[in-house]
């Protein structure tokens, strides 16, 4: 690993671990703390998903003509000014326009973040450098919330001002220790500078495999990321009689398994096609799903239900890990030379697509449609093995398993030489 993506990874580590600090105390920051109540806390929740759909288009468009770091700054810089407000605010008004700051920042930094480790990486070290990203945002989101909880006090408003803060200042600290990476220098592209962003945008919606990845991207994070924090804990608490605590359970299993599986799963995903991985996953989570419903469902007794809850959360983090060195790459693997940039912008704005009206479909259904809920999602779940394997057809040897640019059986003539030669132009 060379020092540029020491760096970037250090940079993943701090934006997480300053997003873990604050994050899951905003609706009682703004609700309770600040008193400005529910409708306006929910507000700031959606405010977060707007600003990401509003910034994103214009963020790869930005990062393939200026690079990935001085987007990567501003993004820092504006999520700092956005943390720092917010916990200075008093007013409905302020709290909105510091959030959106803050959110658009945070939607910003993921794409320009990942173009750094792509221009960083080679098609044989990228699987392992977004695996290592992946673990690090785990790990610090885990112990920003950690230590972040132990900091709040719900009756001192000055205790959130201090958590805020906190966040801005490893915003800025990021903005140092950025400066100093010095990456490859992307390859320029005659001409896409300078055409409009519909062409651009035209030709990645030309590109059907990603066109294909991406709505197989809405669909994961749909059925998985967007259920998380409110469906699936809402069927939890009114279903399976879920106490907060045991959510809490269930949500530190989930990263735990992400810490301990993500390495361990990286040389079986990086001797698989990535299609298959995908596929994999769709059927994990169905089993995720099909637990869930016996723990909601079941006639056990609320030990059985707990644990099943439990192991559900559980079950999700080993998806997360088997797509985490999967995803991003072939994304990257996608983009044209250049463009990697717009791709992952692209991929990001899907995701947030996804978070934004996951919560929305999953929460209702969720906390009253118990076995319609399930049934859904299972669905879901299978959907995604099927987008899996359709996506397969539509990608090449080497970027469906970039392991056979190395294997000598590949190499040697026929169909196979060809897609090697390919993707290697």
């Amino acid at each position: 690993m060379g020092a540029a993506m020491r760096r970037i990874h250090v940079g993943n580590a701090l934006s997480a671990f300053g997003l873990g600090f604050t994050v899951p105390y905003l609706y009682v920051y703004v609700a309770q703390v600040r008193g400005l109540g529910s409708v306006t806390a929910g507000l700031v929740l959606a405010v977060f998903a707007v600003a990401a759909l509003i910034v994103l288009p214009f963020a790869g468009r930005a990062i393939v003509r200026r690079g990935p770091l001085p987007v990567l700054l501003v993004a820092l810089v504006t999520a700092a000014v956005g943390a720092l407000s917010l916990g200075l605010s008093a007013s409905a008004a302020t709290v909105l326009l510091s959030a959106a700051a803050l959110g658009a920042g945070q939607a910003v930094m993921q794409p320009a973040l990942a173009t750094m480790i792509v221009d960083c990486s080679t098609t044989e070290t990228r699987s392992r450098a977004f695996a290592m990203q992946f673990f690090l945002q785990n790990l610090g989101l885990g112990v920003g919330g950690l230590i972040g909880g132990h900091l709040v006090d719900t009756t001192s408003a000055s205790s959130f001002t201090v958590l805020f803060a906190i966040e801005a200042a490893m915003f800025l600290l990021l903005v140092a220790v950025m400066a100093t990476v010095r990456t490859p220098r992307a390859p320029h592209v005659a001409g896409v500078p300078g055409q409009g962003a519909g062409n651009s945008w035209k030709q990645l919606l030309g590109n059907r495999a990603m066109v294909q990845l991406c709505v197989l991207g809405f669909v994961l994070f749909f059925a998985c990321y967007g259920q998380f924090e409110s469906g699936l804990s809402a069927y939890g608490v009114e279903a399976a009689g879920i106490s907060t605590s045991a959510l809490g359970t269930a949500l530190a299993a989930n990263t735990l398994m992400i810490v301990i599986a993500q390495f361990a799963v990286l040389k079986f995903v990086e001797r698989r096609k990535r299609s298959r991985v995908i596929a994999s996953v769709g059927l994990i989570w169905a089993v995720a799903w099909a637990v869930a419903g016996y723990a909601g469902l079941g006639h056990g007794s609320q030990t059985m239900a707990t644990a099943a809850f439990i192991s559900t959360y559980a079950l999700f983090g080993l998806g997360e890990a088997l797509l985490s060195p999967t995803l991003a790459p072939l994304v990257a693997d996608l983009a044209p030379t250049g463009l990697a940039g717009q791709y992952n912008s692209a991929f990001a704005l899907v995701k947030q697509l996804a978070l934004a009206i996951g919560p929305a479909v999953g929460g209702p259904l969720g906390a009253s449609l118990h076995a319609p809920y399930i049934m859904l999602f299972t669905l879901f779940s299978l959907v995604i093995t099927v987008l899996a394997v359709r996506l397969g057809r539509q990608l090449t040897a080497v970027q469906n398993q970039p392991s056979l640019a190395r294997s000598r059986v590949v190499t040697q003539g026929g169909a196979p030489a060809d897609a090697v030669a390919a993707a290697e132009a």
